[in-house]
């Protein structure tokens, strides 16, 4: 799983900071998470491409996190993307993106919506699941967590045993169900317990909730609100419905994911640097995000 967090920052863009935004890619599928106001020129600055965006999720409709979108549908549009490209989003998606379609009205692929109610969400794409979860911001906000499992082990000795044929067990590996000769075949019959897989955990927009540290408990990232590096801003933080880099890595405390990266800084935050010990105190794997940040995410053992 190739994460790359595209900007790091949070209501206007600046010359050296690009609205938040996150691009996941596996299985040869390309999700984004949020799309403000120059996320086109980050994506094109960290040579990735357009025509495999097929997942779109946005954790509310300010504008830092949704104004990128009419531009960025009309390049992977002439990217040459004719397959569906589906959006998810809380309550009033379908409204907003449309009155964004005024001006970009012919796409030559199908827009799909998949608006996320109350409470935690699940879905599946192209082998991996996103969860989507409720925020607390001054507007209707989710956060996603995305997942990539990871099968057990093929076991050879049940294969054989079963009386199952060499050439099926490829196909079982990969978690289908096989019919041969009348008979049904399933991969629970040759493979052993799920084996840990990745997971990656969104939150932006929002006043620390525990929600936030389930979703992100054992993480392999946490990419979390630090809207204010300041311990004298935690007031306003409160008052704006945002978060403080503190408050973000007692959350990682109590999730204890394999890394956090804090993001969304306040554009007056000119050297969140000066504040990351504040983090770290509590949680010491606690890193600042950086426009372009990226890391490889792999299975234990490869």
């Amino acid at each position: 799983m190739e994460v790359c967090l595209l900007g790091c920052g949070g209501m206007m863009p600046l010359p050296d900071r690009w609205l938040t935004a996150l691009l996941v890619r596996c299985n040869g599928s390309s999700l984004l998470i949020d799309c403000g106001e120059g996320t086109q020129i980050a994506i094109k600055e960290q040579k990735l491409g357009f025509k495999d965006i097929d997942t779109i999720c946005f954790t509310h409709y300010h504008a830092d996190h949704i104004s990128g979108l009419p531009g960025l549908l009309l390049t992977i549009g002439n990217s040459g993307r004719t397959e569906p490209l589906l959006l998810v989003g809380p309550r009033g998606l379908e409204r907003t993106v449309r009155a964004f379609l005024t001006i970009a009205p012919e796409l030559p692929f199908p827009l799909e919506f998949e608006e996320q109610e109350e409470g935690i969400r699940r879905l599946s794409r192209k082998g991996y699941a996103i969860t989507s979860f409720p925020l607390a911001h001054s507007m209707a906000c989710r956060g996603y967590t995305v997942e990539l499992p990871r099968a057990g082990r093929f076991d050879r000795s049940r294969a054989e045993a079963a009386g199952i044929p060499v050439t099926l067990w490829g196909r079982l590996q990969k978690g289908e169900t096989v019919i041969f000769n009348g008979q049904a075949f399933r991969p629970e019959q040759v493979l052993g317990a799920p084996r840990r897989g990745l997971k990656v955990t969104y939150c932006t927009d929002t006043r620390p909730l525990m929600t936030m540290a389930e979703q992100a408990k054992d993480a392999d990232l946490f990419i979390c609100e630090g809207m204010y590096g300041e311990p004298e801003k935690t007031e306003k933080a409160a008052e704006k419905k945002h978060m403080t880099f503190q408050e973000a890595a007692m959350l990682a405390c109590r999730a204890q994911p394999r890394r956090l990266w804090l993001t969304h800084f306040s554009p007056a935050l000119t050297e969140p640097e000066r504040y990351l010990p504040l983090a770290q105190e509590v949680f010491p794997q606690a890193e600042l995000g950086e426009d372009g940040k990226r890391i490889t995410l792999k299975f234990e053992g490869k």
